[in-house]
């Protein structure tokens, strides 16, 4: 009996490994069937309303990826709750790679650091890759006694009642840097926050406010026509835009990294596939001369990275301003 109960054996196990073999040589069919990415438009959400810096990268990137990827990408401008609104939309949106947006550092840097916010900035998405930053410059009123940064510290440390800065609102980076910088030079400034960059500008000018600590490209027209004055510049070297104006390092003053940066996520859990050829293609039209042309001119680096490098780079950056508000006790609800 024994033997008897023995003998079909081999004839299941070769029809299990007859039928696990149909299943792979399917399975292998299915995939090399299925269709390659992207096969329909892609929507790539702007976390502003139409116009300004922001929206024109992001037109920039969706006219370079179409042609690329050989599908429409289109820009939905999504404004409102410094872009809380825009992220929340992305990372509900399905993760399959035809919801994209154009992140920047009040999305996954200062908001992060300084609000409550209604998403998670490193779990609820997928970092595709970096486009390039611009820098923050330190402007001043040009009828201030004043002609560099050393100057700028001195009549601060005399003047502790004369300055005010303006800031584009509290924890943004015109807010966080400039207290950033306060803390550095030990120097004190009463802090002026405006709706908007524009109310700052028009205060500055005036005098009715004596600095300001805007980005590079929003604060050149007014550097070139002398209507302000730029003492130093975040980043790690000088900005080509702006030459004759020295860095924070150069100057003495370490740790200003921080930059109006853009980059490219998705919702968490892209596939690894589709975040590897996003990459690529980005990286592509970041080489391209006349997108380096068009960034170059609007004061902005480039910074190409693999999705590991910008997911540590948008970490880095939230670490970063949380320091800073920590150490300035700065926290909005």
């Amino acid at each position: 009996m024994s033997k008897a109960s023995n003998r079909p054996k081999p004839i299941f196990l070769s029809s299990f490994i007859a039928f696990a073999t149909a299943l792979i040589s399917l399975s292998v069919q299915a995939q090399s069937a299925a269709p390659a990415y992207p096969i329909k438009p892609i929507k790539l959400i702007a976390p502003v309303a139409a116009g300004g810096g922001l929206d024109n990268i992001a037109r920039a990137v969706a006219e370079k990826l179409s042609r690329s990827l050989g599908q429409t990408v289109v820009v939905e401008n999504m404004g409102g709750g410094g872009g809380a609104i825009a992220s929340q939309a992305t990372a509900k949106a399905p993760a399959d790679g035809y919801t994209l947006m154009i992140a920047y550092v009040g999305t996954h840097g200062t908001n992060p650091a300084v609000r409550k916010l209604p998403y998670d900035a490193i779990k609820d998405f997928t970092p595709i890759g970096m486009i390039g930053a611009t820098p923050n410059v330190l402007i001043i009123n040009p009828e201030l006694p004043i002609n560099n940064l050393k100057e700028f510290i001195e009549y601060a440390k005399k003047n502790p009642a004369k300055l005010s800065y303006g800031s584009a609102g509290p924890g943004t980076l015109t807010h966080l840097g400039m207290e950033q910088f306060k803390l550095a030079a030990g120097i004190f400034m009463v802090h002026v926050p405006y709706r908007g960059v524009g109310p700052a500008y028009t205060d500055l000018l005036a005098g009715q406010t004596q600095a300001m600590f805007p980005t590079l490209f929003a604060a050149l027209p007014y550097i070139n026509t002398n209507r302000v004055r730029g003492l130093a510049v975040t980043g790690a070297k000088r900005s080509s835009a702006a030459p004759n104006i020295p860095t924070f390092k150069e100057l003495g003053y370490s740790g200003f990294d921080g930059q109006q940066w853009y980059g490219l996520v998705g919702p968490a859990n892209l596939p690894p596939a589709i975040v590897a050829k996003l990459n690529m293609e980005l990286n592509k039209v970041l080489a391209l001369p006349d997108f380096s042309e068009k960034m170059t001119s609007e004061a902005m680096t480039l910074m190409p990275m693999t999705p590991p490098q910008f997911t540590n780079y948008i970490k880095e950056d939230i670490a970063r301003w949380a320091k800073v508000a920590k150490d300035r006790h700065i926290e909005i609800d």
